[in-house]
């Protein structure tokens, strides 16, 4: 009897040593489960992040785009103002040259002695 006894005092030891192995790989697990965790964790805060900056490089995209577009007219508004003053100018011009010839017209018509009103 003191051998099965033996038998069954070495199958506990050994049930137990496989107990606390399995136990020792269970913790193991459970800390890698927990970093696995906090990695996954740490990548979808970094694809949030990613996500954001795209959504900004997108929207400056786009604010350069109307900036771009918002240019243009302003360069489409100058050169009307441009045309207009040029137009401007060229009818004051025209304006100041008539009254240059009205005033070498009176001049002409205009006698220059009284005695020669009739």
């Amino acid at each position: 009897m003191s051998d099965s006894k033996t038998q069954s005092e070495l199958s506990r030891v050994k049930a137990e040593t496989g107990r606390e192995h399995a136990e020792d790989s269970r913790e193991e697990a459970d800390l890698e489960r927990g970093t696995a965790e906090q990695q996954r964790e740490v990548a979808e805060g970094l694809r949030k992040e990613a996500e954001e900056l795209r959504v900004a490089a997108e929207d400056a995209r786009h604010a350069a785009e109307e900036a771009r577009h918002a240019a243009e007219e302003a360069r489409h508004a100058t050169v009307a103002a441009v045309a207009a003053t040029a137009e401007a100018l060229r009818t004051n011009l025209a304006q100041m040259q008539f009254i240059e010839d009205a005033r070498n017209t009176l001049r002409q018509l205009k006698p220059t002695e009284p005695d020669d009103i009739h």
